[in-house]
């Protein structure tokens, strides 16, 4: 019997000693996306706190990549799952390097697990059970994450148009289109901290943690009111845009936080007002409220990583040439200074009750550049020397920031070089500030030509 309900779930279950299994939540959504009777998915749910005992042998068999077969989601699966396979799938544990989590994370392909077990590590690495970022053992994460084959992924021009939110029709396509932004949110987060966290100081961990904590919340929140409105994830396709992105920018740092952190997590800034006023002129307040007291003021935290890390990465061009280039770099490096609004909870509380921070943070004076390049700023120790190349930029990099006289320049040279299509507004200034980026990072953008969209 349980290994039936197991089977009609479309799950593999670890033995007691992995840890927590998945949340009835999980097997809902799965059973429900298949269409199964409301009685039956129930069903499913309640036998799952008896499946723990289930040892390693009598587990469910199956793909350890795709587990769910999109025309027959509720088919049992025939293939016995390799213990390797199986510890590739494992959930986070107290012991394990924060690396070893993201990589699980990363292979797991099903986005309401990811949530959960984003959520368990977020607390292991808080209270110290987790305690290294990283080991010699770590392999680098994979190209592209492992995706759930229920969703159908096809090219941008080929996704249904979204409407204005005035049938319901409209609002689902919305709501889903959500849904999947923030589960692609939640790799990205831990692909950052799997791929850089290792050369970086260990507050660039944790922020990104708290980034990946956030975005499985919000997309545990908005897949559970789409279900509530009588849909669910998967039921409309999606596309790859910002993982395209992802891919293109695995190789540097600075171009990461340039093009996700900071151009596609901001114009999603831009397009949550208009957003929530869609859903609310529909009748939809729940939704909107959903978005407005959650969603939004953890975005702007979001955000706000970006510039705090791009920030910080100016001011020590030897390292950002080693992460854009060899990614042999020393672990030794102080985290940046506090600077207004580089807190993520604190960005997140002004966020909630829409208070504008007083100022924004600024780039440290460098002596390698005139000191009235940086007004305001107070002159600082010299920042470290970058080795440079044959062709005077520095090693390994191929938009030293040696090169510019502020990292707001930086920032959009960048762009420039990384960004595949046009950037426009209109911009959500007030948010945006609150995140440190301010209009003197983005107006040359559009004044030049190219205008910012996500």
């Amino acid at each position: 019997k349980l290994q039936t309900c197991v089977q009609l779930a479309g799950l593999i279950v670890f033995p007691s000693t992995a840890g927590p299994l998945l949340r009835k939540r999980s097997v809902l959504s799965r059973c429900q996306s298949a269409s199964m009777h409301a009685g039956a998915a129930s069903a499913v749910a309640d036998a799952l706190p008896d499946v723990q005992g289930l040892s390693v042998a009598d587990q469910v068999s199956g793909s350890d990549r795709n587990m769910w077969d999109a025309q027959d989601p509720t088919a049992a699966m025939s293939h016995s799952i390799s213990l390797e396979a199986a510890a590739l799938l494992e959930p986070p544990r107290a012991g394990d390097t924060l690396t070893a989590v993201a990589l699980k994370v990363l292979r797991q392909p099903d986005p309401s697990i990811k949530a959960d077990w984003t959520t368990e590590a977020s607390g292991l690495w808080r209270s110290g059970r987790i305690d290294g970022v990283s080991s010699r053992d770590d392999p680098m994460p994979p190209d592209t994450p492992a995706r759930p084959s229920f969703v159908a992924l096809v090219e941008p021009w080929n996704v249904p148009k979204l409407g204005r939110g005035g049938t319901l029709a409209s609002r689902l396509a919305m709501l889903h289109s959500l849904v999947h932004i923030e589960g692609v949110a939640v790799d990205l987060a831990w692909d950052a901290v799997a791929r850089f966290g290792r050369h970086m100081p260990r507050e660039f961990s944790n922020d990104f943690v708290a980034v990946a904590e956030d975005e499985a919340r919000h997309f545990t929140l908005l897949e559970e009111r789409l279900r509530e409105l009588g849909s669910h994830y998967g039921a409309l396709p999606a596309h790859e845009g910002l993982w395209e992105s992802a891919r293109a920018t695995a190789h540097s740092l600075p171009a990461r936080l340039a093009i996700e952190s900071c151009v596609h997590e901001a114009r999603g800034l831009d397009v949550l007002p208009q957003t929530i006023a869609r859903f609310r002129n529909g009748g939809d307040s729940a939704t909107a409220d959903l978005l407005l007291s959650t969603v939004y003021p953890e975005e702007v935290s979001h955000c706000m990583v970006g510039t705090k890390w791009l920030t910080w990465l100016f001011q020590h061009p030897n390292h950002t040439a080693a992460l854009s280039g060899d990614l042999i770099v020393s672990h030794a490096l102080s985290p940046p200074e506090a600077t207004p609004g580089s807190d993520i909870a604190a960005v997140k509380a002004q966020s909630a009750t829409s208070v504008r921070r007083s100022a924004t943070p600024q780039p440290k004076a460098r002596t390698d550049v005139p000191a009235a390049a940086l007004p305001g700023v107070p002159q600082t120790a010299p920042a470290e020397a970058a080795e440079p190349n044959s062709n005077g930029g520095a090693k390994g990099s191929d938009l030293s920031p040696l090169q510019f006289d502020t990292v707001q320049s930086w920032f959009q040279a960048l762009v420039k070089t990384y960004f595949q299509g046009n950037l426009k507004g209109p911009f959500n200034e007030e948010a945006r500030s609150r995140a440190g980026f301010d209009p003197t990072w983005y107006e040359s953008l559009v004044a030049d030509g190219r205008a910012i969209s996500g």
